[in-house]
């Protein structure tokens, strides 16, 4: 029993990653703009919240855990941002591709964290020697009254957040005035411009909204999933990747990327607990290197299935907006 618990904790820890990730594009793509840059994006939400929170609580005596909170929310949200300003600066304004801006925001974010990550490690005493307690237990912090619950008892209140914003997301898409002219803008820009929706600046706030969001997803990984510290080995890329397969798998549907997260968390996490699960019903096997690669890849198998599955059924409300990936302007319409 302790095995499916853990394993169910350790699944809504990662799945909480990536539906942050999910999320942010859930919304920029439903402008029509496919956005490769997420895993970047979450990795510049991660060390603008990391950096915040290092020289804040590294530079005062008694540091206040709400203002530690603060600081860390808004260097990380506002580096998110910026790097969605980049995004929609090059892909709107300047029409530049889509594809080879999104795959260069991901190299330029990424390396970016990377090496302000490193510096922070130096600066802390080596790889591993950052500490940000205050700020790290106030991000894991247990709502009151779930203390004693189990399960609930392990998870921080970003957890909570990111199934609330996926519920607002899904209902300001498909039941606002606002969400209705996003999702026009996305199945085809020339006709919504023609309608009197300012189509520049709806996907100017998408974008940079669902950047934001993803930015969180980065700032969990952070303070949350790794306890407040960083880490080099590109294992948040790898999340931000698979962020971007949760959308695919979700058909653009903020309600379906919550239980999506969850199950790519336990497929992910499957291997380390797969031996002792067979053990409780009298099954003994020994998990080699290259099985747990195998279960690794679980995640994108089911994605590439789902895929298939919804190109047969074609289906118009499972197919991603008509209009993604194409830029407009105005001129040509």
């Amino acid at each position: 029993m302790q095995q499916i618990v853990s394993l169910l904790q350790s699944s809504i820890w990662f799945g909480t990653v990536i539906l942050y990730g999910a999320m942010g594009e859930i919304l920029t793509e439903k402008s029509g703009n496919l956005n490769l840059g997420v895993p970047g994006i979450m990795s510049l939400g991660a060390i603008g919240g990391l950096i915040g929170s290092f020289f804040y609580e590294t530079r005062v005596e008694e540091p206040n855990a709400a203002i530690c909170l603060l600081v860390t929310l808004l260097c990380a949200l506002g580096l998110s941002l910026f790097g969605g300003l980049i995004y929609s600066f090059l892909t709107i304004t300047l029409r530049a591709n889509q594809n080879v801006t999104g795959l260069t925001l991901t190299i330029f974010g990424c390396g970016i964290a990377n090496f302000y990550g490193s510096s922070l490690n130096t600066l802390a005493g080596g790889v591993g020697q950052i500490s940000l307690p205050v700020t790290s237990a106030a991000f894991r912090a247990v709502l009151p009254g779930l203390r004693e619950t189990p399960i609930l008892n392990t998870l921080g209140w970003l957890v909570y957040l990111s199934i609330l914003i996926a519920i607002a997301l899904w209902y300001f898409l498909g039941r606002t005035r606002a969400g209705l002219n996003l999702r026009a803008v996305g199945e085809n820009a020339a006709t919504a411009d023609a309608a009197g929706i300012n189509v520049t600046r709806c996907k100017y706030l998408a974008i940079c909204v669902g950047c934001a969001i993803s930015g969180l997803g980065g700032l969990y990984y952070t303070m949350d999933y790794i306890k407040g510290t960083w880490a080099s080995g590109g294992s948040l890329e790898a999340l931000g990747w698979l962020s971007v397969a949760l959308v695919i798998f979700a058909r653009w549907k903020p309600i379906h990327a919550i239980w999506g997260s969850y199950l790519f968390g336990v497929l992910n996490w499957l291997y380390f607990y797969f031996a002792d699960l067979l053990g409780l019903v009298g099954i003994s096997i020994t998990m080699t290197r290259s099985s747990q690669e195998i279960f690794k890849m679980l995640p994108y198998v089911v994605t590439i299935l789902v895929l298939i599955f919804v190109s047969f059924r074609r289906k118009r409300e499972d197919q991603p907006p008509a209009g993604l990936g194409l830029p407009y302007f105005r001129e040509e319409r």
